[in-house]
């Protein structure tokens, strides 16, 4: 339609892209800029801009590669991001509009991360309905550990054993700016040993990401005898609390440390928010799920909510055209 513009993001589109994520109903901090941009030597970006009249009214952070375009792969989530009041109607000519854009530029399908509900501040879920329309395939579907902090269920006495056994060992926890203790003694060394693994942020990067986004990502440590034992590294947004990363030595157990630090957090330090995100432990591209993972988020009063991904065939936009009667 002629009062749609879809536009490619460039630097001139820095500020006014900022300006909507801090505003749009179904965003966070992890869409702003200067935490896209932070891998940009990785991934091609490919993130859109939707126009009505003029203004902004959605925005799609991505990448493109092999003939497809991600939302985000670079993101913990990602989807169509919208503005606080746009209604059904401009969002399904929004989509509409991205897909014909799409398909004119070559590519084939789209693959869309949603955004967990739990990160919206007004209720949107226009684009899982648009999938059904559009007979998307459902490629993945992962389960996050997620507590209701206003509901919370009681913690489990295993939880509630391993965090009067850091008491007892008199395990002492800091929030710190400094991230080299966790990552060198603590994560990156279990990463290798049980999983021949990373994390997805390296420690130059952590460190940078800090420094641009001081209030939204925080590091608690643990501390036996001024020795770190524990840590987790928790993104902050808005309503939720998300460990990002988690990880003890070889004595947590012995110790409680992860229980006592999270016990702390969960009832003291982000009580104020709504949700705390233990995020997922799924395995397999989302098909199995590590049991005893799962045991021990479940035992702080965590329950599954689910995320989606879809691969939506670009060329379908026309099933949007008689949605309305």
């Amino acid at each position: 339609m002629e009062d749609y513009k879809v536009v490619r993001y460039s630097s001139l589109n820095y500020v006014e892209w900022n300006a909507f994520v801090s505003k749009a109903k179904n965003a966070t901090f992890l869409f702003h800029r200067d935490f896209m941009d932070y891998h940009q030597d990785r991934f091609e970006d490919f993130s859109l801009l939707v126009y009505q009249k003029d203004k902004l009214v959605a925005i799609l952070p991505a990448n493109e590669h092999e003939n497809k375009v991600y939302s985000h792969q670079g993101l913990n989530y990602g989807g169509l991001v919208l503005n606080e009041v746009i209604k059904f109607e401009v969002v399904l000519e929004v989509f509409k509009e991205l897909l014909m854009y799409l398909s004119s530029s070559g590519f084939e399908s789209l693959i869309l991360k949603q955004i967990p509900s739990i990160y919206n501040s007004v209720i949107s879920e226009e684009i899982q309905y648009l999938m059904f329309i559009l007979k998307t395939e459902l490629i993945r579907r992962d389960t996050l550990s997620v507590i209701d902090l206003n509901n919370k269920i009681k913690i489990s006495n295993n939880r509630m054993e391993g965090f009067k056994r850091g008491k007892k060992h008199r395990l002492v926890i800091k929030e710190e700016d400094s991230f080299e203790l966790f990552w060198n003694n603590i994560l990156i060394k279990n990463l290798k040993e049980k999983h021949q693994a990373k994390p997805v942020h390296s420690l130059n990067e952590i460190i940078l990401l800090k420094k641009n986004f001081p209030r939204n990502i925080r590091q608690f440590n643990v501390y036996k005898d001024d020795r770190i034992v524990a840590g987790t590294t928790v993104f902050e947004s808005k309503s939720v609390a998300h460990s990002q990363y988690i990880s003890g030595d070889e004595n947590k157990n012995v110790l409680g440390s992860l229980d006592f630090l999270h016990v702390h957090l969960i009832n003291d330090v982000f009580k104020n928010k709504k949700y705390f995100d233990f995020g997922t432990s799924n395995e397999s591209n989302g098909l199995q799920i590590n049991r005893g993972l799962q045991f021990w988020k479940e035992g702080f009063g965590a329950r599954t909510l689910t995320q989606d991904f879809y691969q939506v065939k670009i060329d379908n936009y026309q099933l949007l055209n008689n949605v309305f009667v």
